[in-house]
């Protein structure tokens, strides 16, 4: 593989190492009390370097304390009065009609629901189907083959963890274990990338970028901007990924595969497997992701895109629910500024704010590093830098 890009230094971090903030506290049982010692009980686990499928392969019944969240007030019952959700996020024939119809659709999609499916896309639908089951491979790999790969060093283009922040944060820890990519200038080594997956991720890193560069040109079209603009500002330059692994939990009431988040950066494409668990919020309810058609990706957007696109587009809540007796396997690419470009301002693009409409700016320009700080401690920044 030989990949033209820039990635950050420090790598450009995944939503796993970059945790969501919990909107309410856990509870006083869950961490506070004077028996329950929570540092060595994520030691104990940590130490296994077997993440949450070790646990399942343990027979566990019960999951560690440390796992549980508090109950979401706002995750169920939609309220009186809310409107009705008559339709899902759209799946988009990226090879099939006008130009013009794609990038309508895409403006609509990614300026109410935040997210879309696209097929046709580029992406050979058997290197999917391979990725994902590569993906499964490598963590369903004994223990001892996988422990090598295991590192909390964001620095190494590839490694294995269970929850990115596990022990530098006191939030609850999600039912997921992650094999991160992080692809640096000139293309990830294939040495470092385990055997079980090297031919089938190096061609998959590949293909999605490119399919990268045909997205970034219909949403520069879809926000009224130049179709070359977001490739212009270089503000997806940077890729990485991560193959997540949610295995069956034995009390998925309690827990939670990805807390509820919004993605920092300005792109994500999800490939996902047949099995349900992806919720993205829409009018204050969670609402079921369909399951994806052979062959199709999803694609959602991030918060710097609509810092960028000045609220024309959305980035919009979601989350991954934990499950009793399916696996789910998932690879997200995030694209995102380069190292050329951390320090660059970004702000809301002057053609959408100086034309005829006198539309007023929503953000300051701020720069990635200081926009991911914020996010590291405080969740998603674009309230923090709305000018009013």
């Amino acid at each position: 593989m030989a990949l033209a890009q820039t990635i950050i230094s420090p790598p450009l971090l995944l939503t796993s190492d970059l945790p969501p903030i919990p909107s309410n506290p856990p509870p006083a049982a869950v961490t506070s009390e004077p028996d329950y010692d929570r540092a060595a009980d994520v030691k104990a686990f940590e130490d296994t370097k077997a993440g949450v499928k070790g646990l399942v392969d343990a027979g566990l019944t019960t999951i560690p304390r440390f796992f549980i969240h508090p109950p979401e007030n706002d995750a169920v019952v939609a309220r009186v009065g809310d409107p009705p959700v008559h339709h899902l996020p759209p799946v988009i024939d990226m090879g099939a009609g006008r130009w013009e119809e794609v990038v309508e659709q895409i403006r609509e999609a990614a300026g109410t629901w935040g997210f879309f499916q696209v097929v046709n896309h580029g992406v050979e639908t058997e290197l999917m189907e391979e990725m994902l089951a590569s993906t499964r491979r490598f963590h369903e790999l004994p223990r001892e083959e996988k422990i090598p790969f295991y590192s909390r060093d964001v620095t190494r283009p590839v490694r294995y963890v269970s929850n990115g922040r596990l022990l530098d944060r006191a939030a609850p820890a999600d039912w997921r274990d992650t094999l991160a990519f992080h692809v640096p200038d000139g293309g990830l080594d294939p040495l470092s990338v385990p055997p079980v997956c090297r031919e089938v991720a190096t061609e998959y890193l590949k293909q999605t970028l490119k399919l990268k560069n045909k997205l970034a040109e219909l949403l520069s079209d879809a926000a009224g901007l130049n179709r070359d603009h977001l490739s212009t500002i270089k503000c997806m330059e940077s890729q990485t990924m991560a193959c997540h692994y949610y295995p069956p939990c034995p009390q998925p009431h309690l827990t939670i595969g990805s807390s509820k988040h919004t993605d920092p950066f300005c792109l994500t494409i999800l490939l996902q497997d047949h099995n349900q668990g992806l919720q993205v919020r829409n009018h204050d309810r969670w609402v079921d992701m369909p399951k994806s058609a052979r062959g199709a990706l999803v694609v959602n957007v991030g918060d710097f895109l609509q810092l960028i696109t000045n609220d024309k587009f959305k980035s919009v809540e979601h989350r991954v629910v934990a499950q009793s007796s399916t696996t789910r396997s998932s690879v997200v690419c995030f694209f995102g500024p380069g190292s050329e470009n951390k320090y660059r301002l970004y702000g809301p693009a002057k053609e959408l704010v100086l034309g005829g409409d006198l539309v007023e700016p929503v953000y300051r320009e701020v720069h990635l590093v200081e926009f991911l700080d914020y996010f590291k401690s405080n969740g998603s920044p674009l309230s923090h830098f709305k000018l009013s």
